[in-house]
């Protein structure tokens, strides 16, 4: 059993945790920035896997137990600093069931697809949140969710940047339009995000077209 990779793993989840917690309590008002730094620190932890060889019949009840506490967490808000963002949001949930399913479907046999769903969730979605209210700029609402033109062109950017980043890291063909195309797919996902709702569909869309995308 591969312990000191997953120690190395749980490692990173406390650093990432511990990161969110004292932001939170050095900038109390900035609810969205710890959130964001634990979704964004959680996307590493399946490249950090593969690299690490942690094998499906363990990735997959770690994804579950997480899942699990996560879920318990929005109910009982036991570390605000992962939820409280004073809007009704499934967001976290619905990010841990998403790493569920792409391990599930894809950890054995493909899991650059599951790295690639859940890092453009990571990176794109996260810095398209954080820079999005840090910067004014056209807006627009969808489903009472506020979405904004620097927030949406940093998803582009930042998903095609993660995909264009594991299209080289795996040695993969690289088809500029099939990319392009799945950058479009993300961005329009990350648009319904009712609920925290992109969290899933994002993640799942981008791992589903990997396969598409990396062959002629």
């Amino acid at each position: 059993m591969p312990l000191p990779s997953l120690l190395f793993i749980a490692l990173w989840m406390a650093g990432v945790l511990g990161s969110a917690l004292a932001c939170r309590q050095r900038w109390p008002n900035q609810r969205e920035l710890s959130r964001k730094i634990v979704h964004i620190g959680t996307g590493p932890v399946l490249p950090l896997a593969w690299f690490l060889h942690i094998p499906y019949f363990i990735a997959v009840p770690c994804a579950l137990v997480v899942t699990l506490i996560t879920f318990i967490n929005h109910r009982l808000k036991l570390l605000p600093a992962v939820e409280d963002v004073g809007r009704n949001s499934y967001g976290t949930v619905a990010y841990g069931f998403a790493i569920c399913l792409l391990l599930i479907m894809f950890w054995a046999d493909n899991p650059a697809a599951a790295c690639a769903g859940v890092l453009v969730m990571a990176f794109g979605d996260g810095l398209a949140g954080l820079i999005g209210r840090a910067v004014d700029s056209p807006n627009w609402t969808i489903l009472d969710q506020r979405k904004s033109f620097v927030g949406t062109t940093t998803m582009a950017i930042a998903s095609a940047v993660v995909l264009l980043a594991l299209v080289l890291v795996t040695q993969s063909q690289l088809i500029p339009l099939r990319l392009l195309a799945v950058c479009t797919l993300a961005v329009g996902l990350e648009q319904l995000s009712v609920w925290g709702i992109d969290n899933l569909t994002v993640p799942l869309g981008v791992a589903l077209s990997w396969t598409w995308m990396t062959t002629g």
